[in-house]
């Protein structure tokens, strides 16, 4: 795999991850629940899913060759660049009106 090929990879699995706590009512995507999903459990799956997208970030870093290292300004882009990410997915949760 090419080096740019796993960049947009990685980019596209992070706007899925970031957007998939708000498009549905299962948690963690997998764990059916019986009453509807609040803010806080969205959050945290947001949380848990940028660290599974940075995990597969780290992954095809380590098969390309030496992993860089990474300081807190990196974890601070990355987090910023993740919940921009979820950005549609919470307008389309909370914003737009849905039909019943």
């Amino acid at each position: 795999m090419s080096q740019s090929l796993s960049v947009w990879l990685v980019i596209l699995v992070a706007f899925c991850a970031a957007n998939l706590p708000f498009v549905n009512q299962r948690l963690l995507a997998v764990i059916p629940l019986s009453s509807p999903k609040i803010l806080a459990v969205r959050l945290a799956e947001l949380v848990v899913f940028y660290f599974i997208a940075g995990g597969i970030g780290l992954a095809l870093e380590n098969r390309a060759g030496q992993i860089a290292p990474q300081g807190w300004e990196f974890y601070a882009i990355t987090g910023a660049l993740f919940v921009t990410f979820a950005f549609p997915g919470f307008i389309y949760r909370y914003l737009l009106k849905h039909r019943n």
